[in-house]
């Protein structure tokens, strides 16, 4: 009779302190842990690849040949810019605490991001500020340096997107200064409203899980107001602009959409149920998106285009981006579906009644896509998803998350329309924006960098 009494000790002994560990865990800071941190590093180097080659090869296969260096080579310079902006300033007017509308200047050039490997706790994760809680509210497992590395990759995105909508005639030294003004002055700071714990939009419980305020609806507008500012293309409207190949479009589309399950599923920020969730909603929605607008397109004019197809999935990939931490699979091919045939009607029917020249749609795919993502986001989120902190039975969507919604499309277009507007004229005013008839007669390959493609 011993030996059962002892073990039934024994299995008491171990039931209490199970139960106590997770009393003491909650306590104790949390760790780094390997496979969240190998997942990130994954996702990091996944969304990089969207801007280069994806982006630059998607941008470049629908311009005219005597653009297609040129176009590349923005995307390309873009992010050279954009990681210095971020290492020196951009990631701590970002994601320090700061207050309700930017960071504060704690991690100005990255000081302190090592502090925890100096003083030997390598095994401690990156935390910042616990003690707000909010809907973006950080408490890791991964270290600041790989949450630091792959928040760069979305801010050197966004204003690559922006590209779009002035290809083939901005000056080379303009686009370096709007571009590095843009991501300090306009990306940083809807980034923190929408991300980092302190921000009003986190705290107010707007929904954005990967980007469709911070980086697509932010870019769209910015692309608008560029493409207004800069005004038409010469021979717009006269002149054959066909894409000069459509291989290069199609490759670059294809590496978007391998690059974005890094961009959704690593805003999970772990290996986790949730980062599996958003990858499957990604996947659905983009196909979805990209058979509504081929669809659309062969019913419309007759014929599917190559091009129409990868637009509508990108259109997909943007649409889905704020949504896919928070809805599920039935919701996700709505979205889709949406964003496909909005996107469509955007880039041709809106886009000619308006008379704008975007030249490669960024307004009409990131835009649109992103503006019907996010309000969608409201409509299909699904509470346990989109449990956090300030909201721990989640947003089960509804009116009142859908007006939120709406609050943080509306914030977002107002303030970046604005500040695009008055980085654009400060330059225009000083440097000058737009290259000469000349120049974009001849081509901006030559005229710009003094080499050919062919």
């Amino acid at each position: 009779m011993t030996r059962p009494r002892l073990s039934w000790g024994l299995t008491a002994l171990a039931a209490t302190m199970l139960v106590a560990v997770p009393a003491f865990a909650d306590d104790a800071p949390p760790k780094i842990d390997t496979g969240d941190t190998a997942w990130m590093l994954t996702s990091t180097a996944l969304v990089l690849l969207m801007t280069i080659p994806g982006l630059a090869l998607f941008y470049a296969g629908m311009v005219r040949k005597k653009n297609i260096l040129a176009t590349m080579m923005q995307s390309f310079t873009i992010c050279c810019i954009v990681t210095i902006v971020w290492m020196v300033a951009g990631y701590s007017l970002a994601f320090t605490n700061g207050g309700p509308y930017v960071g504060d200047f704690s991690r100005l050039l990255l000081n302190g991001i090592a502090d925890h490997i100096v003083k030997g706790a390598e095994t401690q994760a990156f935390v910042l500020d616990p003690g707000i809680k909010g809907v973006a509210a950080l408490t890791t497992t991964i270290p600041e340096t790989v949450y630091m590395m792959f928040q760069m990759t979305f801010a050197i995105i966004t204003p690559a997107l922006i590209a779009a909508a002035f290809a083939d005639r901005m000056k080379f030294s303009s686009m370096c200064v709007f571009m590095a003004l843009w991501s300090l002055l306009v990306y940083s700071p809807i980034a923190h409203w929408v991300w980092a714990p302190a921000g009003w939009a986190s705290q107010a419980g707007v929904l954005d899980f990967a980007g469709g305020t911070v980086v697509h609806i932010n870019a769209g507008i910015a692309g608008l107001v560029c493409a207004l500012v800069l005004g038409k293309r010469a021979g717009y409207g006269t002149q054959n602009m066909a894409p000069q190949n459509l291989a290069y479009a199609v490759i670059g589309a294809s590496l978007l959409w391998v690059g974005w399950f890094g961009f959704n599923a690593g805003s999970a920020v772990g290996a986790n149920g949730r980062a599996g969730m958003a990858m499957a909603v990604t996947q659905i929605a983009t196909a979805a998106a990209a058979l509504a607008w081929m669809f659309a397109e062969w019913i419309t004019k007759g014929k599917p285009s190559v091009l129409g197809a990868v637009s509508g999935a990108v259109a997909g990939l943007v649409a889905i981006t704020p949504a896919s931490g928070f809805v599920l699979p039935g919701g996700s091919i709505v979205i889709g579906v949406a964003a496909g045939v909005l996107c469509f009607w955007a880039t041709t029917s809106l886009k000619r009644m308006l008379g704008y020249d975007d030249s490669l749609d960024a307004f009409g795919v990131h835009g649109i896509g992103g503006i019907t993502g996010a309000l969608l986001t409201g409509v299909f989120s699904y509470g346990p998803l989109s449990a956090t902190d300030a909201s721990p039975d989640g947003s089960p969507g509804g009116m009142s998350q859908f007006l939120l919604q709406c609050q943080g499309v509306g914030a977002t277009l107002v303030y970046s329309g604005i500040m695009t507007f008055i980085i654009l004229m400060a330059i225009k005013l000083t440097i000058g924006l737009r290259v000469t008839d000349e120049e974009e007669r001849e081509g901006l390959d030559i005229t710009l960098h003094g080499e050919q493609v062919f």
